[in-house]
């Protein structure tokens, strides 16, 4: 099992890499029913000069594109070599769910839902607990990326426990457009993160099978100014500055729709609305009907449901109630 340490020895997967060192390493537990090969690359740099490791992921969830692609630019803009520490990329965790477009591994799990993973258990199962035992104990700081599900479109915020100073402190580094207090679910990485005592950013942005620029920007400028803030950012990079601190949410809600038809949304995704503001209507396919999807009350639209159709009861906006 890999050590949390920051001694000159980086050790991860059976691999001992040094300061300074570059190195991609094959994360593989399963073979497809093919007999072929799914190899996770872990991307890892190291500075010369020792330091925090901050371990960036993506990709739980094989069809969130929008935190693969900002994985990916971080990698590719060379963001990832650090100053000082080292840095691991993950772009893709769910391999097998990235393959067939869904969030989920062969197995029906939802992998963000069975971590810490048990050794002999489910195939997602059993990913967990290797990537749990051998690869997130190096790990000082960790920054995972996610979208909205299905058509739902989140507006780009930051996750996090609201009794964890260290991470409010983080999230206020990041600046996301918003920062959302939201308890830790059973099963998730984030929780398995709070109970070894990690702490650990989840941003959400996008929706499923899309990547949209603007998400991506505020995922990589975010990460910019989380290294900057650990002196890991290499000085060739200018700091991505923002005129307007992050909105923090204490609470929040959802408006759902109140008849089955067609959705038409009025209103842009991150929009400050008023009490009885028309957000959408829905009409049926013939004319006859149409109602008004009301603001319920003051707040910021942080999540729109982008489906051309809904039924009665089908969640349409997340709306805030409550901010700190």
């Amino acid at each position: 099992m890999a050590k949390r340490t920051e001694k000159d020895i980086l050790n991860i997967l059976g691999e001992e890499l040094p300061l300074g060192s570059s190195k991609i390493i094959n994360f593989n537990i399963a073979k497809l029913y093919t007999s072929t090969k799914v190899e996770i690359p872990i991307i890892i740099e190291r500075s010369k000069k020792a330091g925090p490791t901050v371990l960036i992921t993506a990709g739980i969830h094989g069809d969130e594109i929008n935190g693969v692609e900002i994985v990916r630019q971080i990698i590719a803009k060379k963001i990832n070599k650090p100053a000082r520490g080292s840095i691991i990329c993950i772009p893709l965790l769910n391999v097998f769910g990235f393959l067939s477009m869904n969030r989920f591994f062969p197995d029906g799990r939802d992998l963000n839902r069975v971590f810490p993973g048990t050794k002999n258990g489910s195939l997602a199962s059993r990913f967990a607990y290797q990537f749990v035992n051998e690869i997130l104990p190096v790990a000082d700081l960790c920054l995972d990326f996610h979208t909205g599900g299905g058509s739902r479109f989140n507006a780009p915020h930051i996750r996090l426990d609201f009794k964890n100073e260290k991470q409010i402190e983080y999230a206020k580094m990041f600046n996301a457009p918003f920062t959302m207090f939201s308890k830790n679910l059973d099963g998730s990485y984030r929780s398995t993160c709070a109970k070894k005592g990690i702490d650990i950013l989840l941003f959400e942005g996008g929706k499923s099978q899309n990547s949209n620029r603007e998400v991506a920007r505020e995922g990589v400028q975010g990460t910019m100014r989380i290294l900057n803030h650990l002196a890991m950012l290499n000085p060739e990079f200018t700091i991505p500055a923002k005129s307007e601190n992050s909105i923090f949410i204490k609470k929040s809600f959802w408006i759902r729709a109140k008849y089955s038809g067609l959705l038409h949304i009025k209103i842009p995704i991150g929009k400050s609305v008023e009490k009885g503001e028309i957000l959408a209507t829905i009409t049926d396919p013939y004319g006859k009907m149409r109602h008004e999807v009301k603001a319920t009350n003051k707040g910021y639209i942080i999540n729109l449901n982008e489906a051309p159709i809904v039924y009665k009861g089908d969640a349409i906006f997340h709306i805030t109630k409550e901010l700190v």
